[in-house]
């Protein structure tokens, strides 16, 4: 379980592809000491299992569903990502809870700065609007954002504050851009008892 709290910015320095397999090394000077294989890393809020670690740099295996559900099929070298490791038990949930399970990817629309914030706008799949309340929780890009506008035709507002813009790569990305949604947990039992109790 994740937080959605960008602990820092790697960057990708190699991609290798190889039976359907795209092993992805990435910089991480900050967090590298504490990784060694088999732990796990969201990288853009996507759940990874380390597959190998160096003196600054780990590796991430991507495969079948998660390349064809996520961004990471469409990652280049020297592209930055956002990386957290899972939240300790007797850590502080400073965000909201995050698993880690991309449900789709959604694009940038439009990005404006108003005042010292930037009020973004994406589209996002009709399955994650339908999970999604005004004020509530959304996770773009594994940051964990608070919900400031909705509109009937999927599109999702949020406020990002300077020190996220520059800290993560939600400040790098250009209109357009495709980026990594997961809706809100709560959101999803909710409608899941919803439809069984109507049937």
């Amino acid at each position: 379980m994740f937080t959605g709290i960008i602990e820092e910015m790697g960057q990708i320095t190699r991609i290798d592809q190889q039976s359907g397999v795209h092993q992805v090394s990435i910089t991480a000077p900050e967090m590298i000491e504490s990784l060694q294989p088999g732990a796990s890393v969201a990288v853009d809020g996507t759940c990874l299992t380390v597959t190998n670690v160096g003196p600054d740099s780990f590796s991430v295996d991507v495969m079948g569903p998660t390349l064809k559900r996520t961004i990471a099929g469409d990652y280049e070298h020297a592209q930055w990502v956002n990386l957290e490791r899972p939240v300790q038990v007797n850590g502080r949930l400073e965000g909201h809870i995050v698993q880690g399970h991309v449900d789709s990817t959604g694009q940038l629309l439009n990005s404006v700065k108003e005042g010292n914030c930037w009020i973004m706008e994406f589209s996002i799949h009709k399955d994650i609007y339908d999970l999604t309340v005004l004020y509530g929780s959304i996770t773009i890009n594994g940051v964990s954002l608070t919900v400031s506008q909705l509109e009937e035709s999927c599109i999702c507002r949020v406020g990002v504050i300077p020190f996220t813009f520059e800290k993560t790569n939600l400040g790098l990305l250009q209109e357009g851009k495709k980026v990594n949604v997961e809706g809100d947990l709560v959101g999803k039992y909710i409608s899941k008892f919803y439809s069984e109790r109507d049937g």
